[in-house]
């Protein structure tokens, strides 16, 4: 199986973290203004991809330093 050719793309990020989206990336993501990322995190870096349509993030996901099981078990009758 042959791989399609790798192409580079690059954008600078400005002093407010905010970048844009270069036209090819845009153009293979199918992104238009509006629509959200997704920045998939691992070991062998990160990937983006085109957020389907209404998943979101985990709106609790920032305050993961209370998600123990000890925290799970003292807020169980909430």
């Amino acid at each position: 199986m042959t791989s399609a050719p790798r192409k580079t793309v690059y954008s600078k990020v400005s002093v407010k973290s905010q970048t844009v989206v270069p036209a090819e990336v845009r153009e293979r993501l199918r992104i238009k203004p509006g629509d959200r990322l997704r920045y998939i995190i691992d070991d062998t870096g990160v990937r983006i991809e085109r957020s389907a349509p209404g998943q979101e993030d985990d709106p609790f996901a920032t305050f993961s330093e209370w998600a123990s099981d000890a925290d799970d078990e003292a807020y169980a009758d909430l």
